[in-house]
């Protein structure tokens, strides 16, 4: 009796437990690594094309290929977009420039749920005009920055520069501080420079690896008294390294005495608002730090995609 007693006991216990657990929704919870690219594609007269799917692309990692698991068209995915503009003396020339262009430039651009923000830099990383989906705001804080007020916050850590001029240190901390964090996003970041640096923490090869890991695409417009033709040897460095930069992570440099200043604006935002992003799931599993070379092709042979050149496997 004693025994049916405590086998009905506990019966009793597993049927609450059962119920209780019933009662609260089951969970399932995993962990992927999905590999983000955000690209833009053209056809062979540079012309952008939209309204392609899933299906028009291939992504090869390191010689395998490998299956697209998340994509998505150029407007369901909101812009995050950092200004980073050159204020050093070499730039002092431009400012009204810069003020002029940008602020036609982000009133065409930002759309209901975009944002933007805007970094002045010489030694100093200033964040004249933190995240925001205003473009009066935006041009504002440039503005104040232009006539003197320097009481907008610094980005990255506090620095004793000697020389005037971190490019370097401003694109990195843009990114790892500001847009890293900018989840589901299409990030896109546009300097306005000449394309020299001298006082920097971080070199070339770390902005763009920090542009590579957070899938960030890089534009510039190069502003300089120097024709092409008078270029002297910091001049042809800083056009390479603005090349570079823009070319490793899916972006494109334009020179302002190559193509009008109008047409380079117009070009980059009509492709950043004509953007796909394409996801998948790495087949190499191992986060051993190394640089997978990443090939994205269309599956039309007359189009051209162009996206950042992999990414480092952290």
């Amino acid at each position: 009796m004693r025994s049916l007693k405590l086998r009905s006991l506990v019966f009793l216990l597993f049927a609450s437990v059962c119920s209780l657990h019933a009662q609260e929704p089951y969970t399932y919870k995993t962990e992927t690594h999905l590999v983000d690219f955000t690209i833009s594609v053209h056809d062979t007269q540079g012309g952008l094309v939209q309204g392609l799917t899933q299906q028009d692309f291939r992504v090869v990692e390191d010689g395998v290929p490998q299956q697209i698991r998340f994509f998505a068209h150029d407007t369901q995915l909101p812009l995050s977009i950092g200004l980073i503009i050159d204020a050093s003396g070499s730039q002092e020339a431009f400012v009204k420039a810069h003020e002029r262009d940008v602020e036609k430039f982000v009133r065409e651009v930002l759309a209901p749920g975009d944002e933007a923000f805007a970094v002045c830099f010489g030694n100093h990383l200033r964040l004249v005009s933190d995240v925001t989906g205003s473009s009066s705001a935006l041009v504002a804080g440039i503005q104040r920055f232009d006539k003197g007020d320097r009481s907008a916050p610094e980005i990255g850590p506090k620095e004793e520069r000697e020389l005037g001029t971190a490019l370097y240190d401003a694109v990195y901390f843009a990114i790892a501080e500001k847009l890293a964090s900018r989840a589901e996003r299409r990030k896109v970041l546009l300097i306005l420079s000449d394309g020299q640096d001298n006082s920097s923490e971080h070199d070339l090869m770390d902005a763009i690896e920090e542009a590579q890991n957070q899938n960030v695409l890089v534009y510039a417009v190069r502003y300089t008294d120097s024709k092409p033709n008078d270029l002297n040897a910091r001049d042809r460095y800083g056009v390479r390294a603005l090349d570079h930069l823009t070319a490793q992570t899916g972006g494109k440099a334009y020179d302002v005495h190559q193509v009008k200043v109008e047409q380079a604006f117009a070009e980059i935002a009509g492709e950043v608002r004509s953007l796909y992003e394409v996801a998948y799931q790495s087949t190499n599993r191992e986060r051993d730090g190394a640089f997978r070379k990443v090939t994205i092709q269309a599956v039309r042979p007359d189009l051209v995609v162009r996206s950042r050149a992999g990414y480092y496997a952290r």
